[in-house]
């Protein structure tokens, strides 16, 4: 089978398109053909080793041979089935998140345990279902069970043009609250048409430095320093923080205890595969609520060229690498 390898930690320069041998399902696995994948930042933390402790999970000097193939979003069919597989059965159509089974989604197949998987919802191609996984979920994790954002809530989401923003913009309106969505001059009609209550341009407009205050705050992307943004916050607030950078993952690890002592509260948004958020991710789409913003595709040769423009921080929604 074709796919991307990397054997050596660096820039996508170090990524190979070649031929490896097609893996076999253990037990409990199953065999899927890949359609589609996604890009997410993950892919190339993992790359580059970033941050270091990264090394500890992947290999020290340069990556062990189970993680050669990058790659967590996936949308496909079914091609073999484990003995002990009772969940799906040949030429089912799925997708799912495979980071805790060795990566390997930037290839035509791959094997994973059968439980992490979900049936894709029926609504969607598998373009658009394998754009949904990692970034979804995310936002779903840090806005209802991080941020416990409830009906009247009224929710800042800062960096709400991207993968995960896209996402949490909708997911934010279907728990019922009244949104704002911030990011730059472009991408303000977009979160307007996912339904965004509020809009504000960070070029033109800082935030934390405004008169209104919020229950919750997803901090996806944008960087401020963590005092400004519990300024904003509502007596009980919450800050979650999927993603922004080193230096503010940094400042809530290690001051979030401090300046969570009171009733307002700093957490990282740790989110990992997780098939029964994934199952209310599929439920929302189905019903509408919920769709995809993908802002290109590409071939499965050309991930690194994919990689390098998620790594620019500026993609408007998800890239999504094909496999025809």
């Amino acid at each position: 089978m074709k796919a991307i390898t990397f054997r050596n930690y660096g820039s996508p320069d170090v990524l190979k398109y070649e031929d490896v041998p097609t893996p076999s399902p253990n037990d409990d696995e199953v065999l899927i053909k890949i359609h589609a994948a996604s890009v997410n930042a993950a892919d190339w933390h993992l790359l580059r080793a970033e941050p270091f402790p990264v090394r500890f999970m992947l290999g020290l000097t340069k990556p062990k041979p189970k993680f050669h193939i990058l790659g967590g979003d996936i949308a496909g069919t079914i091609e073999a089935v484990g003995k002990n597989v009772t969940e799906f059965k040949v030429g089912d159509e799925i997708f799912g998140d495979v980071f805790n089974d060795g990566l390997g989604a930037f290839a035509e197949y791959t094997c994973a345990r059968a439980k992490m998987l979900v049936a894709k919802p029926m609504n969607l191609s598998f373009v658009e279902a394998a754009a949904i996984p990692l970034a979804a979920v995310t936002a779903l994790y840090g806005l209802r069970d991080i941020a416990k954002v409830q009906p009247g809530h009224k929710v800042l989401i800062n960096g709400a043009a991207g993968g995960v923003g896209t996402y949490a913009v909708q997911i934010a309106k279907a728990l019922g609250a009244e949104v704002t969505a911030v990011s730059s001059t472009r991408n303000l009609e977009q979160s307007r048409e996912l339904g965004a209550d509020h809009v504000i341009d960070y070029t033109k407009e800082n935030f934390t430095q405004g008169d209104k205050r919020y229950d919750a705050i997803l901090c996806v992307n944008g960087y401020y320093p963590i005092r400004d943004f519990k300024r904003v916050l509502t007596p009980n607030g919450i800050y979650a923080m999927p993603g922004g950078g080193n230096k503010l993952l940094l400042e809530v690890m290690f001051l979030g205890p401090f300046h969570s002592l009171g009733s307002k509260k700093f957490k990282l948004v740790a989110s990992s595969p997780n098939p029964d958020r994934l199952t209310d991710i599929k439920n929302l789409i189905e019903a509408n609520k919920l769709r995809p913003v993908i802002e290109k595709t590409y071939p499965l040769a050309e991930v690194p060229e994919a990689i390098r423009h998620v790594e620019t921080g500026h993609a408007r929604g998800k890239v999504v690498i094909t496999m025809a």
